[in-house]
């Protein structure tokens, strides 16, 4: 009996992953912020998916970027998301990072205290104002281009201050130490919740901005196969969300200790891009704006920091696997619309 061509790369597949299975597990240590954004790790490992890829994954908490990035590149940490901006600004410098997908995009907020509405409306509004933000984060990032756009010098036309964690930034907002300040989700909820307001959103000034990169150490792309599963239990998270929010919310709310409606709200609010892929021309795209906005030199050749092949061969194999599914065929699109 001749098998044709969709099924006999469905065979493939499925004979690929069990025999995968038959091994032992492999260890992968995951690096992560205590944000909203990150929800897919917690979906995967709460629903079995990372075990179900064979992956024995343990979850390590981080407050920001830069103490992130510097566990992987010193091989405390497999992987991680942290930011776009911290692993370019990194990469920049000659660090040995590679871009294996994505975790979130978008998600960032600038907030100010009520009195100070009729003062700061928009970006244009910071000039000579004090500013909070996380250090190295995508919303900094963000913030430094907009400025740049608006004509205003980062540098010398307003002070901005590098805090820990989004907690700090609101509360330098709450108690006048700073004017404005830029987090991201849930905090700008919290922020709204302890009276505070949002002025505008991250994707309001640079629409459809990817954040929070995965990204590895070179020396991880020679674990045969580790990383495209990793990628698969993500992209079976993210598939997993769109239908059980009761179970999607119960798992967030074991690494972001918030409320159920606050959460819920958070997750799935349009502000935020859930998708796994790489985006490389999003992030081209990052690239030259921080260059342009004098957050980095730009001049190491950015290709380079893309490793595609794990991802293209978790999505590939999902798509064959579920034939029928429209998400996976959906990202299967977009995978060849934003890298190829």
């Amino acid at each position: 009996m001749k098998l044709s061509s969709g099924l006999v790369g469905l065979v493939s597949a499925a004979v690929l992953y069990a025999a995968t299975a038959s091994a032992a597990p492999e260890a992968v240590r995951v690096g992560y912020l205590p944000a909203i954004g990150h929800a897919k790790y917690f979906i995967a490992y709460e629903q079995g998916f990372f075990k179900n890829e064979n992956l024995d994954v343990e979850l390590v908490e981080f407050q920001n970027s830069a103490d992130g990035i510097n566990a992987v590149i010193s091989g405390k940490l497999d992987t991680g998301s942290f930011s776009t901006s911290a692993p370019l600004v990194f990469y920049s410098k000659g660090s040995d990072l590679k871009i294996v997908g994505g975790i979130m995009g978008q998600d960032g907020s600038i907030i100010i205290r009520p009195d100070s509405a009729d003062k700061i409306r928009s970006i244009a509004d910071l000039r000579g104002k004090k500013v909070a933000t996380v250090r190295l984060s995508t919303q900094d990032a963000v913030l430094r281009t907009a400025l740049k756009e608006a004509k205003i010098d980062w540098r010398t036309d307003l002070e901005i201050f590098d805090l820990k964690n989004p907690p700090a930034v609101i509360e330098a907002v709450k108690s006048g130490q700073v004017d404005a300040g830029t987090v991201w989700g849930p905090f700008d909820l919290r922020a709204e919740q302890q009276g505070l307001k949002v002025i505008v959103r991250s994707g309001d000034l640079y629409p459809g901005h990817p954040c929070c990169r995965l990204i590895v150490s070179s020396k991880q792309l020679e674990r045969p196969g580790v990383v495209d599963r990793f990628l698969r239990a993500l992209l079976k998270a993210e598939r997993f969300s769109r239908d059980h929010r009761k179970e999607t919310i119960d798992a967030i709310a074991k690494y972001v200790k918030l409320d159920r409606d606050t959460l819920e709200k958070s997750f799935y609010t349009p502000n935020l891009d859930q998708t796994t892929d790489p985006n490389v021309k999003g992030v081209q795209q990052f690239w030259v704006s921080l260059a342009a906005a004098n957050f980095i030199d730009g001049k190491r050749p950015l290709d380079p920091v893309f490793a595609l092949e794990p991802y293209r061969k978790a999505i590939e194999s999902l798509a064959k696997e579920h034939p029928k599914d429209a998400f996976y065929q959906e990202r299967l699109k977009q995978f060849k619309e934003r890298n190829l």
